[in-house]
């Protein structure tokens, strides 16, 4: 018999073997075809075969077969793929790095298990229910496997805290952490509020709300900051852009062969309809980020600044198969209120030449000249107050284009990044020198206004990159200096204060938002 455990296509197949071949349909009939073959392998095949495994591998073809972004989620694969939308998963709640192959704790959640026992910023986890994992190759997939599990479950950790000389024995409960899309807002100028929005969870418009409510005031602009922000869900899209939007004002529609047109319009119940607004884009800002940017501009609500985004326009829904796996099956198209099509050109079956015409948009220079970037006379559209011409077939293309800034790249820069060194030899001085730090800055604040990398700090650094086999050229510190004080100090403030001051710090050279700041300040 077939094992237990076999996927959709094999069990559809077997409701179909008594079923006449003339009263088959393509499906039914196809599928009894997969079902039978499956049947023959397990009943006949001269070796065992993995009926499970030759299923998964059938399914993720016939995908691949399909538009570039359906795909096949096993069922191993499929917590990992939701919790970033859900917006928690169920562990310990710290951050941390892997320094010298030992896991050390950058900071604890705020209310979180970690730190209700006791677990501070600095402390080694060397040990997990007795099993020694320092010095072992830690990797990031196995500290989850560790820390990690189910609500209300405990796991006993040996940590070695700097001035103590045993180590310390604690017993945390696993409980269920937030995992925020927000990670860094603050009030940037005279009544701004800047917002950054990593993904587009089931908690985003929520934690919006809640980190406007927490500045106390009401803000005389904002700017969210999309750059990288990969999508999410439509739902939490369509919130945020209802904040901005005049009742009635259509955010988006979608369209599909089998899915009817359905649209959604603002209901007049935002808070922020008169408050500026400015988006900032890149390269890699998509799908759900696209449908807010859209509804923006085409609105001539807010400016659009950056880069042209990646041009994801297509709307999966996630279908549950018998054994706890997926499918993310494209059953739609979604369109701004213009009218647009965002998504990018694609072939069915193509999916790596899309990706491939993708990178192509960087050698063809269009992260650096607004120039580069050409559309067909068919994907001119019109915003819907201002009459202003704005485009489709591949992206949002922004109001204000910003260049990508690659003044100080120097290929010495570019390896200590790929190689991670720099993160590698920060993480490791901020560890050391936390408490010093600490005693003489501290607040974010003071450090920020008094901390100077000195020549011996970069001394220091340059001597751990040639030990690794990394030199810079002759010329390459006069180009790449600066930059690299910058994220030196900037990385002892993601580790020693908080991310959201990281990225604040960055902000003061940042040439996306510095535009932004300027554009809201001056009301254009």
């Amino acid at each position: 018999m077939v094992k237990s455990g076999t996927t959709l296509i094999l069990l559809i197949a077997l409701l179909f073997t008594f079923s006449s071949a003339n009263g088959q349909s393509s499906v039914s009939a196809n599928a009894n075809k997969i079902g039978q073959t499956l049947f023959y392998i397990e009943r006949l095949y001269l070796d065992t075969a993995n009926i499970e495994r030759l299923t998964d591998n059938a399914l993720v073809s016939i995908m691949k077969e399909l538009d570039p972004h359906s795909s096949y989620i096993s069922k191993k694969d499929i917590q990992a793929m939701n919790e970033p939308l859900q917006g928690n998963f169920d562990g310990i709640g710290v951050e941390f790095a892997l320094i010298n192959d030992t896991l050390t704790i950058n900071s604890t959640i705020p209310g979180g298990p970690s730190e209700k026992v006791g677990i501070r910023a600095g402390d080694k986890i060397v040990a997990v229910d007795g099993e020694v994992i320092s010095g072992t190759g830690l990797t990031i997939e196995r500290v989850h496997k560790y820390l990690r599990g189910p609500k209300g479950t405990k796991v006993k950790v040996s940590v070695v805290r700097r001035g103590v000389q045993e180590p310390l024995e604690f017993v945390i409960t696993r409980d269920k952490i937030p995992l925020n899309s927000i990670d860094s807002y603050y009030m940037i100028g005279d009544g701004i509020v800047y917002l950054r929005l990593t993904r587009f969870a089931a908690t985003s418009y929520k934690e919006m709300l809640e980190a406007l409510s927490s500045l106390k005031v009401m803000p005389k602009g904002i700017i969210l900051d999309f750059r990288g922000n990969p999508g999410g869900y439509l739902m939490a899209a369509i919130q945020i852009a209802n904040e901005f939007l005049e009742e009635g004002e259509l955010i988006v529609y979608t369209e599909g062969r089998t899915v009817k047109k359905m649209e959604d319009h603002a209901n007049g119940s935002g808070i922020l309809q008169n408050v500026p607004v400015a988006i900032l884009i890149d390269e890699n800002s998509a799908s759900a980020s696209e449908i807010v940017s859209g509804a923006i501009q085409d609105w001539d609500r807010g400016t659009i600044i950056g880069r042209r985004s990646f041009g994801k326009g297509l709307v999966q829904q996630q279908l549950p198969l018998p054994d706890g796996s997926a499918l993310r099956l494209t059953v739609a198209r979604y369109h701004t209120p213009s009218g647009r099509v965002i998504q990018s050109p694609y072939e069915e079956g193509k999916k790596d030449e899309y990706y491939k015409k993708l990178m192509e948009r960087y050698s063809r220079g269009e992260s650096f000249s607004k120039d580069s970037i050409h559309f067909a006379d068919s994907l001119v559209f019109k915003t819907l107050k201002k009459g202003r011409t704005v485009y489709g077939g591949g992206g949002i293309m922004p109001d204000i284009f910003i260049p990508q800034d690659t003044s100080h790249y120097t290929p010495f820069y570019g390896e200590i990044l790929r190689k991670g060194l720099l993160t590698d030899y920060m993480n490791e001085y901020s560890d050391k020198h936390r408490s010093d730090i600490l005693k003489k800055y501290p607040s974010f604040r003071s450090f920020e206004n008094k901390f100077v990398v000195s020549d011996k700090d970069i001394a220091d650094f340059l001597a751990y990159c040639a030990s690794k086999g990394v030199k810079p050229a002759e010329g390459d510190m006069e180009i790449s200096g600066a930059e690299i004080r910058r994220n030196f100090k900037g990385l002892i403030i993601r580790s020693v204060y908080s991310f959201s001051n990281f990225i604040e710090f960055l902000n003061k050279e940042d040439k996306e938002v510095l535009k932004a700041v300027e554009v809201l300040t001056k009301g254009e």
